[in-house]
């Protein structure tokens, strides 16, 4: 019989591996009844044995499929004749036993071709049915699959609000912003050609400087007569300082200089009336012990006048740092915020002209026009308020700069030479220690009025 008209018979969804084993030849057949009729039990290994090498085939063929079931037939023996005749010890028929091979090589090759042996055993031997895998992997694959979902949505709402947020920024630091206008007009120069040079206004002295007031001696501040601003006189009070000591002194002076007088006074009287009562040398001695208690009455009373401070000058009060209660000594006002000590008193002299003191820098000194023709204007820093100077002199002594107007490109590594300018206060809203803009030109001397500066 030819092994090859077996085929049409095998069937992928038949579980039963006997419908697929082509019909062996009658010779075959009652060799293998004859074998049984002489072994009726067969050992069970062989048959085990012969099943476990056909279940693989038929579970492989039928694992997509959830009806197939494995289960061993009976019909399994009938393909068993070489097994069981080595069991029994009998020879079979050299026909029969290459028919059976012929039949079996026919059946493993489209069998090996068609058939993934891959994880059966495993399920064969265990008894776990294909679909019990597949469902785990069908719920894994569902509850991972939501985790994912969610994970993709979180990730995709921060990256379009973090697009969102660059946009709006982009769009708010893109903006153009108009330049502001200036807090005030910048200063402008009015002749043709200057020199430009900080100034500070002072008072109008001889020196220039402020007027500060010291205490020559030490004590509480008792009284506080005067205020900032104030206008004074000449001897006007300004404070004055505990001078109970003092006055005590000055009392105990004026008694030892009635003491050295009645000494005196009842010695010369003894001596006008018999020189020989009285020594002349102790009459001298009286009197000058009279002569020195009178020098100490008058130093007494001159030390307890400078516990009562005045003005020097007529004046104004630009600062007063004196507090009622508060120990001042000659050093003057101990301020706790700079650690230094500071007058108790400020002045300056009458403020009806008022003097600029400009700082022209050392390497525009030579460019300076003469006395005779120089002339300079005043800005008030801030305001449109222009003021002309009259020019007063020239201090002649360079100096390292250190009066500085805070400007971000001023230099401050450089010497200067002060000149001083004054001019009528009249209304002007300006103030001893204040900054302001000068302009140092040169009057005109030619007759078209240009500037030779």
């Amino acid at each position: 019989m030819n092994p090859d008209e077996s085929k049409p018979e095998v069937k992928a969804t038949d579980p039963n591996p006997a419908a697929a084993t082509p019909k062996p030849d009658p010779k075959a057949i009652e060799l293998t009844h004859d074998t049984k009729a002489a072994d009726p039990k067969p050992e069970p290994t062989a048959a085990k044995l012969e099943v476990k090498a056909a279940v693989p085939q038929v579970e492989g063929k039928t694992e997509p499929k959830p009806e197939v079931k494995v289960e061993p037939k009976p019909e399994v023996n009938a393909a068993e004749p070489k097994v069981e005749a080595k069991a029994t010890g009998l020879t079979p028929d050299p026909k029969a036993v290459a028919l059976t091979r012929d039949t079996k090589a026919a059946e493993s090759t489209p069998e090996a071709k068609a058939e993934p042996k891959t994880a059966v055993k495993p399920e064969a031997k265990s008894g776990i049915k294909p679909e019990a895998k597949a469902d785990e992997t069908k719920t894994e694959t569902k509850t991972t699959a939501p985790k994912t979902t969610v994970g993709n949505k979180i990730i995709f709402t921060i990256a379009i609000i973090g697009i969102l947020a660059a946009l709006v920024a982009a769009y708010i630091f893109g903006m153009e912003r108009k330049a502001q206008p200036p807090v005030f007009k910048p200063v402008s120069n009015p002749f043709d050609s200057a020199i430009y040079a900080n100034g500070m206004i002072e008072s109008d002295l001889p020196s220039g400087e402020n007027i500060n007031i010291f205490p020559e001696v030490s004590g509480p501040i008792t009284q506080v007569f005067v205020h900032e601003g104030q206008q004074v006189l000449t001897g006007t009070p300004l404070f004055s300082i505990d001078d109970s000591v003092q006055r005590a002194n000055t009392e105990l002076a004026t008694a030892n200089l009635k003491v050295a007088r009645d000494q005196y006074d009842k010695r010369r009287a003894s001596y006008d009336a018999d020189p020989k009562s009285v020594s002349k040398d102790v009459l001298d001695t009286a009197e000058d012990a009279v002569i020195q208690a009178a020098a100490a009455l008058k130093a007494a009373s001159a030390l307890l006048q400078y516990y009562s401070v005045k003005a020097p000058i007529d004046g104004v009060v630009l600062a007063v740092n004196a507090t009622v209660g508060g120990y001042v000594s000659s050093q003057g006002d101990y301020d706790t915020y700079t650690e230094l000590f500071d007058p108790l008193v400020i002045m300056s002299g009458p403020q009806d002209y008022m003097d600029v003191r400009c700082y022209v820098d050392e390497i525009l000194v030579s460019r300076l026009p003469s006395h005779w023709h120089i002339q300079a204007q005043m800005q008030i820093t801030g305001t449109d308020i222009k003021v002309p100077l009259e020019f007063v002199r020239v201090q002649p002594y360079i100096s390292p700069k250190i009066e500085l107007s805070n400007e971000k490109q001023e230099q401050v590594d450089l010497r200067v030479l002060p000149v001083i300018f004054r001019f009528e206060k009249k209304d002007f809203p300006v103030y001893p220690g204040q900054m302001v803009d000068v302009f140092i030109g040169q009057e005109a001397t030619g007759a078209n009025g240009t500037n030779n500066f």
